[in-house]
């Protein structure tokens, strides 16, 4: 290599270091106000898939960690600038909070299953693609792992149930990344609901924000610090282009939450967020609706063709209507037969402002209570409770998005048996509720 190409690796490892320090990271908080448990009590943490979402996510584990035992001591990624980077962070962030603490550095790894083969590893965080969740964390649960997994659950209804198996009979603790359960407004909504404030509940409305741009088909060379087959997992092969995965020299959003091949696009990017809340709201996070219907535009966007503008509706054995639908801001509207509230990121919106001032009795519902929610998982590894989002629950949640998505591809009204978990008598329908994994990637 000569001098000048080695100029240009150093300057493009700054540029992503500083890239990873300065905008993915919260500013770095003196140790002494965290109360730090002693290294032989502090539960060890492995981070899979370490790109956009990821490093934000590694990050609030590594502080979450500190206030509560558990340290990041081994990161994974694909993509070898990302590990590295990671990495990078890792033991930046622990030279500076970990002064009297003996911390022997974090390993890197490009194969999720030599970390998970680690018998010192007690949980991990993944943050994949969607067609990845599932091999992953089921994977990660038969090795002992708690998990920590990034919404939508997983790709599938049929791998989501295989999940919820998988966790309950290795007694595994999962956390959802729905964080909104751990969110003050999103908590008091479904409180009024489901105590009945805004009177009968009768309709959910549920927006989201709709996907744009077009991503570019040709295919390109395959960069040398990614293993592509392997990101590909278990899907199918397909030539390699940029727009498919994830940009090279930043960590702006990633092509393949555009491509149907491993994500469904909005409809469970941010559907897993806001039906997790109406499922929440309504009291059905074991069960799910019995009628789908949907529409969506699929527009020729190049290489990005999940879903545009969608409308949708469901119903629910409690007579509960649900309309989810494009539109800003994303939130979600519980409407009673006395009023409504409205609730999203940032704000609570009841048709009376009273009943912000209403306190919850002894004798009425109250909903799981979590204030940060990498901390609860985290405090949940302890104690072995349920986190405030836990694998059941996402399933359930999920896989309204994943019905609604089947139901947009085929443009008709299908009816769900939410016990069974399949769509009575329509077998196309069904046959879209798993696919055929890549060896050796089933589950």
């Amino acid at each position: 290599m000569s001098r000048s190409q080695k100029q240009k690796g150093i300057t493009r490892r700054s540029f992503l270091k500083a890239a990873a320090a300065s905008v993915l990271a919260p500013a770095i908080v003196p140790s002494r106000i965290f109360s730090q448990s002693a290294p032989s009590n502090t539960m060890l943490m492995g981070c899979i898939g370490v790109g956009r979402q990821g490093q934000g996510d590694m990050q609030e584990l590594i502080y979450r960690g500190l206030e509560t035992g558990a340290r990041v001591v081994a990161v994974c990624d694909v993509d070898a600038h990302r590990m590295e980077d990671a990495q990078w962070l890792v033991d930046k962030i622990y030279s500076i909070e970990l002064e009297k603490e003996n911390y022997k550095g974090c390993a890197a790894y490009r194969d999720f299953r030599e970390l998970l083969a680690r018998k010192d590893i007690d949980g991990v965080l993944i943050v994949t693609p969607d067609h990845w969740h599932a091999p992953m964390a089921v994977a990660a649960a038969k090795a002992g792992k708690d998990i920590y997994l990034e919404k939508p659950l997983t790709y599938t209804v049929a791998e989501g149930r295989k999940l919820v198996k998988a966790v309950r009979k290795n007694k595994r603790i999962l956390q959802v990344g729905s964080q909104q359960r751990s969110s003050t407004y999103f908590l008091m909504a479904c409180e009024m609901t489901r105590n009945q404030r805004i009177g009968k509940l009768h309709t959910i409305h549920v927006w989201l924000p709709e996907d744009q741009g077009t991503g570019d088909p040709l295919p390109m060379p395959v960069p040398k610090n990614l293993d592509y087959d392997f990101w590909l997992g278990p899907k199918p092969h397909a030539p390699f282009t940029e727009d498919r995965v994830h940009p090279q020299r930043s960590y702006n959003r990633p092509g393949w939450l555009q491509v149907e091949e491993y994500s469904r696009g909005m409809i469970t990017g941010w559907g897993s967020h806001m039906n997790d809340i109406a499922q929440w709201g309504n009291g059905t996070d074991d069960t799910g609706p019995i009628e789908i219907e949907a529409k969506a535009e699929f527009p020729d966007r190049g290489l990005f063709d999940v879903h545009t503008t969608f409308r949708a509706e469901a119903m629910y054995a409690n007579g509960v209507r649900m309309i989810m639908e494009t539109g800003d801001p994303a939130g979600v509207r519980f409407e009673g037969d006395r009023g409504f509230v409205f609730v999203r990121r940032g704000a609570i919106e009841p048709s009376d402002r009273e009943l912000l001032r209403e306190q919850t009795h002894d004798d009425e519902v109250k909903l799981y209570r979590s204030s940060n929610h990498m901390k609860n998982f985290l405090e949940c590894m302890r104690s072995r409770k349920d986190p405030v989002a836990p694998v059941e629950a996402g399933h359930r949640s999920n896989t309204i998005c994943v019905i609604t998505h089947i139901a947009m591809k085929l443009g008709c009204t299908l009816r769900w048996d939410p016990e069974a978990e399949h769509f009575i008598n329509d077998d196309e329908a069904n046959r879209m509720l798993d696919y055929p994994h890549r060896e050796p990637w089933a589950i």
